[in-house]
């Protein structure tokens, strides 16, 4: 079974690609061997999500100074180390940090296979719509995820 894990807020701008992007491929539909779930920010719900999947696929919106709507493709096994967690607080909890937890709690449950799709963002503006280059970039990932 594949897991595509869309994260983010809903209220922030950009920040909502993720939760959009799962609603997106709910409403195209899904190949029997694919599952969504919107992991929106809780990143522990997101770590203990991905219990006994073969692959996952985390999707979030990224601040890298990158052009906006730049998609970028990560191997799980490239970011799952445990990232610094000097300050680290449930609000502050991110996909990196579930996936090094998973990747501690889940032990043989772990996914075999984990990727990380990040577009991007343009803003962040507290209840923005997604900006047009985000919306556009998240909906070729949505064709590639579904296999359009």
């Amino acid at each position: 079974m594949r897991l595509v894990i869309g994260c983010g807020n809903l209220l922030r701008g950009d920040d909502a690609m993720g939760p959009v992007l799962v609603r997106r491929m709910l409403e195209r539909g899904l190949p029997d061997d694919l599952e969504v779930a919107d992991g929106g920010t809780s990143g522990m719900d997101v770590a203990f999500r991905m219990r006994g999947a073969d692959q996952v696929i985390l999707v979030d919106a990224a601040e890298t100074g990158g052009e906006p709507g730049s998609l970028y493709r990560l191997e799980g096994t490239d970011v799952e180390a445990l990232p610094p967690l000097e300050g680290i607080n449930l609000h502050a909890f991110r996909w990196d940090h579930a996936l090094a937890i998973a990747r501690w709690a889940l032990k043989e449950d772990y996914p075999r296979q984990v990727l990380v799709y990040l577009i991007e963002a343009g803003s962040f503006e507290f209840g923005a719509p997604l900006s047009q280059p985000v919306e556009l970039a998240m909906d070729r990932l949505v064709d590639h995820l579904v296999g359009a």
